[in-house]
């Protein structure tokens, strides 16, 4: 049979197979070593000593000719050598991956010369994911014609790159064609980014990360040059700016539809952005402990009543029941995804989720993880009216019993996936109960002592993912 089949057809079988079984066709002869390597479109390495890592990553890169998209991870490489490092990782790149479409490389600061270097080989670049040291210039992103991703992660420790110039205002203003960036680490007194942001003016989703600027001295003149057409922005521990960056997207956003904010920002900042921003907001993620509370739950029933269609809060302290059955009596009709991970809320105030149950009648995905204390009889009294649930995850709940996952299977039948990691209370028993009687299951997380043989087949026969 090997013989009749040619290598064409043989290295498409090896694409359709699923991922836990695909490395094993690679042990059947050399033949199939050989097209099993060449059908990899996609490979991830993490490099853990760095000499003999380093000196086989050509030889192994050698066998995979049609890689677009590659990941590397350097395990201990230290500050000293990390430069070079990654230096010696791009090298072997452009001689061996000059198909790639998408690079992630976290082995390193990497250097202005590597990049351009790489460029030229790596013409067909779309996404790419570096560490660069200080001072910024980000001038080199136009040897990347092609690049639409961007991920910069901005190292700790001073730069190797000497002589540039701080004020970018005399850099000639380019055309990129980024339409997502995320930038992490940037710090107060750090300049070089004005220029980016004068320069991507397709610029659709934006993500700061553990930044305590943007990059453009104490200024945000060049910042809001990228943001009339954004429509996902993600702020994540940025304290310092997070007001600031609110306010620019209300005066200069205005299709925005996807907003996450997470450790960081004012009470006052955030409910002036929910108060006065005027775009059709459909995704608002929030972790604020102490910076939530009801105003903004107010706020946004009131200024996001006809968009919002998933709201998400974590470790909401300050919120009470009022302000959540505020939420859900202007959401009734059209929220889909509701989130209270860690809320304890849910927990303190009997009764609360009961009411919004009976309100959120289209709710389509409903996380409850997290919150530790949560009692069958609270959890039961919402998932009755929860019919169109198709995404539950309850990770984390450890007082819930075969008793709420019953209520689950008399009241969704149109559940395809469910998360119980960490539910000490569910065992085995209940995870078999769900695999049988869900007849829309497609995804299970549970830990894997809690599935049996026989269950496992059983969940094969019905094409039912089990993820440990």
């Amino acid at each position: 049979m090997d013989s009749l089949l040619c290598d064409e057809l043989i290295q498409e079988i090896f694409q359709k197979l699923p991922a836990p079984s695909s490395s094993a066709v690679s042990l059947v002869s050399k033949r199939w070593l050989r097209l099993y390597r060449t059908s990899k479109t996609a490979l991830s390495l993490r490099l853990s000593d760095h000499d003999s890592s380093v000196s086989s990553l050509s030889s192994l890169l050698s066998h995979y000719p049609f890689l677009s998209s590659l990941s590397i991870l350097s395990a201990d490489s230290t500050a000293a050598t990390a430069a070079t490092l990654s230096a010696q990782i791009l090298s072997e790149i452009r001689n061996f991956c000059t198909k790639l479409r998408s690079l992630r490389l976290l082995a390193g600061p990497v250097a202005r010369s590597s990049l351009v270097s790489l460029s030229s080989a790596c013409n067909r670049l779309n996404s790419l994911s570096i560490s660069i040291s200080r001072p910024l210039n980000f001038r080199w992103v136009v040897n990347f014609p092609a690049l639409r991703s961007l991920s910069i992660s901005v190292s700790s420790g001073e730069g190797f790159e000497t002589g540039l110039n701080y004020g970018d205002w005399e850099w000639e203003t380019e055309e990129l064609g980024l339409q997502s960036l995320c930038l992490s680490g940037l710090r107060a007194g750090d300049w070089g980014a004005g220029w980016l942001w004068r320069s991507c003016k397709n610029l659709r989703q934006l993500r700061l990360r553990g930044c305590e600027t943007v990059g453009d001295g104490g200024s945000f003149s060049s910042f809001v040059e990228c943001l009339p057409d954004l429509r996902e922005v993600e702020l994540r521990t940025c304290r310092s700016i997070a007001d600031g960056v609110l306010l620019k997207l209300v005066e200069n956003c205005r299709n925005l539809t996807s907003l996450l904010v997470y450790d960081g920002g004012s009470r006052e900042g955030l409910l002036q952005f929910l108060s006065h921003h005027r775009s059709n907001l459909q995704t608002l993620d929030l972790r604020l402990p102490l910076d939530l509370d009801n105003e903004h739950l107010v706020a946004i029933a009131t200024n996001l009543r006809t968009s919002l269609s998933s709201l998400r809060l974590q470790s909401c302290c300050l919120v009470t029941g009022d302000g959540l059955k505020a939420i859900s009596a202007t959401f009734g009709s059209r929220l889909e995804e509701l989130a209270l991970i860690n809320c304890d809320v849910v927990e303190r105030e009997s009764g609360l989720l009961a009411t919004m149950g009976q309100s959120l009648k289209k709710l389509k995905r409903l996380d409850l993880s997290y919150n530790e204390m949560l009692l069958d009889k609270d959890f039961i009294s919402m998932i009755v009216s929860c019919n169109s649930l198709t995404d539950l995850n309850l990770r984390g709940c450890k007082c819930l019993t075969e008793a709420a996952i019953v209520a689950v299977l008399k009241s969704c039948k149109n559940l395809d996936t469910i998360d119980i990691v960490h539910c000490s209370g569910i065992q085995a028993k209940t995870v078999e109960l769900s695999i049988l009687n869900l007849p829309k299951l497609r995804l299970l997380k549970v830990e894997e002592d809690k599935v049996y043989d026989v269950v496992r087949t059983s969940a094969s026969r019905r094409f039912i993912d089990i993820v440990f």
